[in-house]
């Protein structure tokens, strides 16, 4: 029976980054559908000030995630995003920005997210900014999204609002704490699947799928 798996994230959570080879694996999976649904964690409420002691922590952070992944984290991200104290961390515009590919390329939105993920932790990119997440879909050939990130319209806002929504329902049905979390659908049956050994071995994933 073909299975959807629903991959419930932030674009600004590191974790998610370091999540990224698993869920690529699962994506590959023949009867396997990837439904990506940002929560907007860090977003709204959740957005805050770039300061001295949340940098070190997330620098701490992300160095723990490194090695358990291989997934880089470059001093240029480092001093360019986590040393800048003008912008918020506020994931609000990186989410509207996949929102927009969603609704014109739905096929490349996990592509966009990972070339978001790469332009912040590697190339130091300030992937806050919508003028830069615009450069971003743009050089990637999602002109359509580009332009509705540039001018969000009543409908990417509703759009985006849903997403949303939909996400944390599942957050809270399932009772989960933090992102990234992944939820499997097969028939009337949904559960959530345990991503602790797949930061490490990416297929790790695909075997519980295969065993349930």
């Amino acid at each position: 029976m073909n299975k959807t798996v629903h991959y419930l994230f932030d674009p600004l959570c590191g974790w998610c980054y370091g999540a990224a080879p698993a869920v690529s694996a699962l994506r590959d999976l023949p009867g396997v559908s990837l439904e990506l649904l940002p929560t907007g964690l860090f977003s709204g409420e959740g957005a805050r000030p770039m300061d001295d002691a949340f940098a070190a922590y997330a620098w701490a952070n992300d160095q723990r995630i490194e090695r358990l992944t291989g997934q880089r984290f470059t001093e240029q991200y480092r001093h360019r995003v986590l040393g800048d104290r003008g912008p918020r961390f506020d994931s609000g515009p990186a989410t509207m920005a996949l929102t927009a590919v969603r609704l014109s390329d739905p096929a490349r939105e996990l592509e966009a997210l990972k070339a978001l993920q790469h332009a912040r932790y590697v190339d130091g990119a300030d992937t806050t900014s919508p003028a830069t997440l615009a450069g971003l879909l743009d050089a990637l050939d999602l002109k359509a999204a580009a332009a509705r990130v540039a001018h969000p319209d009543a409908e990417l806002v509703a759009a985006n609002r849903a997403r949303m929504d939909r996400a944390q329902a599942l957050m809270r049905e399932f009772g989960a704490r933090g992102v990234p979390t992944l939820i499997a659908e097969s028939g009337a049956k949904r559960w959530m699947l345990d991503l602790t050994d797949s930061y490490s071995i990416p297929h790790a994933l695909a075997s519980q799928l295969e065993a349930a």
